[in-house]
């Protein structure tokens, strides 16, 4: 089985985060980046847990400049055989869609899991539109996955519970938390990463069909105010005459 994990490089939470040219580009001077965790901890181990125990191969695919490399040598270092890095500067959800869904298209892959989305923009998008791209079908929040015959059993969350799919390969799923447990990188992962395959390709021609018109961060939290559980009546004025809520 031939599986495609995209990674993403996004900030680390705990990083100051800043922008340039009058709040219109990220700023990342300063800035921690690490593996996206969904695609790392969830996308990127259950597909490597299904080549050991089915045979195959896993390729990892990122969309962004040189300086994500020591990024993809990390995911080699997990269990990915080889890595792909399509060498653009990524502008939005579309564009990485667009390169993962032309390599998809020029190797014959059974499975794409991804990340049910990024920690940094959280859009949830890359995963859908690559398989309207591919004519795949598309199977979010997945919280397991068994693959057998060519069929894909998926355990999946809904509004107030969880539903069991079966698809037909090929498939393309956004995974999610407890699709896999995380893995830290032994030494004879991250020594056989250094030697593992990275291929730099160039971009496919896309539509530019979004703009960022600014950035913003959000409001500082405003001081809170406890209030005793037995003191009702000062509760109830705070509400009126400070919240004005009731």
């Amino acid at each position: 089985m031939k599986i495609l994990v995209p990674i993403a490089k996004v900030p680390d939470t705990t990083s100051k985060i800043s922008f340039t040219d009058n709040n219109t580009r990220f700023n990342p001077d300063g800035v921690t980046f690490i593996m996206n965790p969904t695609d790392e901890w969830y996308a990127l181990v259950r597909a490597c847990e299904l080549k050991e125990k089915q045979g195959g191969e896993v390729v990892v695919i990122h969309v962004g400049t040189p300086d994500a490399e020591q990024i993809i040598r990390k995911a080699l270092a997990i269990g990915a055989d080889r890595a792909v890095r399509v060498d653009a500067d990524p502008t939005d959800a579309y564009f990485v869609a667009a390169q993962i869904a032309a390599h998809a298209k020029a190797e014959n892959y059974d499975l794409i899991i991804t990340g049910k989305e990024t920690i940094d923009y959280n859009s949830f998008q890359v995963g859908g539109m690559v398989s309207e791209m591919l004519d795949w079908p598309c199977v979010s929040l997945v919280q397991k996955l068994e693959v057998e015959n060519g069929v894909a059993t998926l355990r999946r969350e809904i509004e107030g519970g969880s539903e069991i799919v079966e698809v037909k390969l090929p498939l393309v799923v956004c995974a999610q938390k407890e699709l896999a447990e995380p893995r830290i990188p032994n030494m004879k992962g991250i020594m056989s990463a250094r030697t593992k395959p990275l291929a730099v390709v160039p971009p496919v021609e896309v539509e530019k069909l979004t703009a960022v018109i600014s950035y913003s961060l959000p409001e500082k939290a405003k001081q809170v105010k406890l209030i005793d559980k037995d003191n009702v009546a000062e509760l109830i004025r705070l509400l009126h005459e400070e919240a004005k809520v009731i």
